[in-house]
């Protein structure tokens, strides 16, 4: 499918910005909830249930990933983001009007089959308008997306806790979307394709199945279950037994859902285990920055929030910066390489924070973290994009989605085990402190790995529009050339 050249001026910024309003929904749904859950609890009861609420969502997202996109490079993506978007919004109404914990939980699940759609087509269609050489000018508006919703969802689910009904946090999805939905229905002008092919549905539920186990080791181990309960042991053998035959699906299948060809390409490799170990790291930002500030230095929850300003701004600012050198120059490698060792540098300092640290020595050790991972996360997801075939644009961009999502929960598992292992040593703040320091010491030589292994990347250049039409109007080339 070559790039659409008929997307220009009005039409393209406003198909970019139903794009950017889905994948608001998508990532602000992952952060709105929080805050409102005791609220939610004190309505439907359940509170030993209530974490499902944030898994279910979590589970359903990561696990249909690869399902959309790949029958997106089968079939075309416009309808099928259009599928996502009522998917999501169907999850979101039902959600709303859940009368028992367990109806929210599954609600959730459903909300979260959209969003992975949501999240992997939106990023897809990116590739599929805008070419890779000038792809770089608009991460930073994807960037700032992820910044919103990290900032805005936990304040505004308090706020629709506090002063409406948690409800609200669902319903308010509903008009954001229906706009995203109508921009996208008139503006996007996008190829569909008729031709007749074979999902690989066993594959998909093969891949399920596991995503599903390791992930629920990631959540429930060293928590609801100690590492070497039979019920931890049991779902590590059965993620392994699925994925032994995950793999012996995709070498026989005609057209695996996520094809092995995928892994003899050192960019798919290299990309994706540097999004693995890159947003493990974040996560030790993410996560236990939240911790030090309410716990250490006395900040409400939603004051939290805002005190990660300067990290989230500064990654926003050096994703924009960044974009703009790489769109004139077409050389990126450079950045996720030095993105990592800044990141490394920036978890180093947040180590050496105790008591006595100010805030504002705490926001400059942010933007120094802030600036190293804004060099990385868009621009490795340009790469994965630009290397691989057209064909499989939709689940390249899934699995670099896919193993962000798995250095996310992997990260907050083994990270929340430092940190749990810190404090029950000791009690009151100081025990705190030496538990977050910990965390960040143990995060940075994850970042410090992230830059050896990105080190390995093959630097594929950059094309613009004009000389990918020219390649693919004389046949001139394979597929990855031509690669957006």
């Amino acid at each position: 499918m070559p790039e659409n050249p008929t997307l220009t001026g009005r039409q393209l910024w406003l198909s970019f910005g139903g794009l950017l309003l889905a994948m608001l929904l998508a990532s602000l749904d992952q952060t709105i909830v929080s805050t409102a859950l005791p609220t939610v609890v004190r309505d439907l009861g359940g509170l030993d249930q209530i974490a499902w609420v944030v898994t279910a969502y979590m589970l359903g997202a990561t696990v249909s990933m690869p399902l959309w996109g790949r029958i997106s490079d089968l079939y075309g993506r416009k309808r099928l983001f259009q599928g996502a978007i009522l998917v999501f919004l169907l999850g979101s109404a039902l959600s709303g009007a859940a009368a028992s914990l367990g109806e929210l939980i599954a609600f959730r699940a459903l909300q979260g089959l959209g969003a992975g759609g949501l999240m992997t087509l939106a990023m897809a269609i990116v590739a599929d308008i805008i070419a890779p050489r000038e792809r770089g000018r608009y991460q930073g508006y994807i960037q700032m997306v992820f910044v919103v919703a990290s900032v805005a969802g936990p304040l505004l689910g308090g706020f629709f806790a506090d002063e409406a009904s948690w409800r609200w946090v669902f319903y308010v999805n509903l008009p954001i979307g229906a706009i995203a939905l109508a921009v996208i229905t008139t503006q996007l002008d996008l190829p569909a394709r008729h031709e007749r092919h074979r999902i690989d549905y066993l594959g998909a539920a093969l891949l399920a199945g596991a995503l599903t186990a390791i992930l629920l080791v990631t959540t429930w181990g060293g928590d609801r279950y100690a590492w070497t309960s039979p019920e931890i042991l049991g779902l590590g053998a059965g993620a392994l037994a699925l994925l032994a035959g995950f793999v012996l699906q995709e070498r026989r299948a005609p057209e695996p859902i996520l094809p092995l060809r995928l892994f003899r390409d050192r960019v798919f490799v290299v990309v994706s285990a540097t999004l693995f170990t890159a947003t493990l790291a974040l996560f030790a930002a993410i996560v236990f920055l939240p911790v030090f500030l309410q716990t250490v230095t006395g900040a409400s929850a939603e004051g939290s929030g805002l005190l990660l300003l300067p990290l989230l701004v500064s990654t926003t600012a050096t994703t924009a910066v960044v974009g703009r050198v790489i769109s004139r120059t077409g050389r990126y490698k450079v950045f996720p390489a030095v993105g990592l060792g800044v990141m490394g540098v920036g978890l180093l300092l947040l180590s050496t924070m105790d008591a006595s640290t100010s805030r504002a020595v705490a926001a400059a050790f942010m933007v120094v973290f802030g600036v190293g991972f804004g060099m990385v996360s868009q621009v490795l997801v340009l790469a994965i994009q630009n290397a691989v075939d057209r064909r499989d644009i939709g689940i390249a961009t899934a699995s670099a989605n896919l193993f962000r999502g798995l250095g996310g929960a992997v990260g907050a598992a083994a990270l929340g085990a430092v940190f749990a292992g810190q404090v029950s040593g000791g009690a009151g703040v100081e025990a705190r402190v030496d538990g977050v320091d910990a965390v960040f010491l143990v995060a940075a030589p994850v970042a410090l790995i992230g830059m050896v292994i990105v080190l390995f990347l093959r630097e594929v250049p950059l094309r613009q529009a004009g000389q990918q039409q020219k390649r693919e109007g004389s046949g001139e080339g394979k597929p990855a050339a031509a690669a957006a």
